[in-house]
């Protein structure tokens, strides 16, 4: 015969009003946990943090170098047609940028220079 342990079983009364009571305060504590552990909304989370971002494009008006015709008539341009490809024309432009870059100028005052020399027509006004 196997051998069984005994377990002492005491009845606790329970008192329903406490019961309730305590899920209510318990509900109440996690929607404050909730709200104070949520301070920014989804959309202020999605925003990017422009804290550290600059608000405009500086051109440093400080740097000379000539632009030459023949690196002007190298440029794609962009005509602002529904047809155009934007992505296209800024990887077309960086690669010609790249290509003939002044020596002791930053790429990115040349770029910043002559991309308006890349746009035609509505994408120019």
């Amino acid at each position: 015969m196997p051998v069984t342990r005994s377990i002492n079983k005491i009845q606790v009364q329970v008192d329903l009003e406490i019961e309730n009571t305590l899920r209510r305060l318990r509900k109440e504590a996690r929607i404050i946990t909730m709200v104070v552990e949520r301070q920014q909304t989804l959309k202020e989370l999605a925003a990017p943090n422009m804290e550290n971002q600059p608000l405009c494009i500086n051109i440093d008006n400080n740097v000379n170098f000539k632009r030459k015709s023949g690196f002007i008539h190298l440029l794609p341009t962009f005509n602002g047609l529904a047809g155009e490809d934007p992505h296209t024309h800024i990887k077309e432009f960086h690669m010609v940028c790249v290509g003939m870059k002044p020596n002791g100028v930053d790429e990115e005052q040349v770029k910043l220079k002559t991309f308006p020399f890349s746009l035609k027509g509505a994408a120019n006004a």
